[in-house]
């Protein structure tokens, strides 16, 4: 008997080139889903596709709604079907208010909020024909709780929440389910390392030793979160274990989130 809890589902997922999204598609592999993974460096795509049991890299951007419906449809072409959609494409851009460029900002937006409704409304299409599907976005806890100097990620954010519970709400009666998960800082991910410790140790005039203990204070657990802590509530909320969950926003911050 398979203990795989996504035995024969098609899932697809965005941003799955590395770090976190690729972590999260080699999950859906290891719980038996045939994985479509989308991303806009379709080189890392491919890789990440090579590694897994059964899967296919779409080069996709996901602002671009022509992009998302090809991804999509290969899918449907490949599989037959949509159970499971990923929303994880994602950027962070962070920086004081005065100085900061319009025209990022709006990137940071339509990459975050406007790329997710792109990704959900072709997701749901697809779903609504199936009869079923579950919808989830890698929101974070950003989206509960403002960001110093961060205006445009926790903007973004906030408008992710309100839209998968309106989502969740307009499909709920088709047996479509929306829901977001609100991770911790992943202080040991490449996105940290390589790139955020740097942003705010310039933003915030500390070094990068003393911004990696600012943020471990912040949690109880004394902890970072985990790729591994994401792809156990992703699992559950795409499996048939929380059938009866939908519009929800769950934390996954150690307690430093708690509503």
């Amino acid at each position: 008997m398979s203990c795989k809890r996504l035995e024969g589902k098609v899932a697809v997922i965005t941003g799955a080139a590395q770090g976190l999204g690729e972590a999260l598609a080699k999950r859906l592999d290891n719980e038996g889903c045939k994985v479509v993974i989308g991303d806009i460096n379709i080189d890392k795509a491919i890789e990440v596709a090579r590694t897994i049991s059964d899967g296919v890299a779409v080069k996709v951007d996901v602002t671009v709604e022509e992009d998302v419906e090809a991804l999509m449809n290969v899918a449907i072409d490949k599989y037959g079907k949509v159970d499971i959609a990923v929303s994880n494409a994602a950027i962070l851009i962070s920086g004081p208010t005065p100085d900061f460029d319009v025209k990022k900002w709006q990137f940071v937006m339509n990459v975050n909020l406007v790329g997710y409704f792109i990704f959900a409304k072709a997701a749901a299409k697809k779903m609504l024909e199936n009869g079923k599907g579950s919808i989830i976005q890698i929101n974070s806890k950003s989206g509960k709780k403002g960001s110093k100097k961060n205006s445009a990620y926790a903007a973004s954010k906030f408008g992710g929440i309100g839209l998968t519970q309106s989502l969740a709400l307009e499909f709920a009666a088709d047996n479509i389910r929306v829901n977001a998960i609100c991770p911790g800082n992943l202080l040991n991910s490449p996105l940290w390392t390589n790139n955020l410790f740097k942003q705010y140790a310039a933003n915030q005039g500390i070094t990068e030793d003393e911004v990696r203990e600012k943020y471990l204070n912040q949690v109880p657990m004394r902890k970072g979160c985990e790729y591994e802590d994401v792809a156990n509530l992703m699992t559950f909320l795409a499996s048939d274990e929380s059938s009866y969950m939908t519009g929800q926003a769950i934390n996954v911050t150690g307690g430093q989130q708690m509503s």
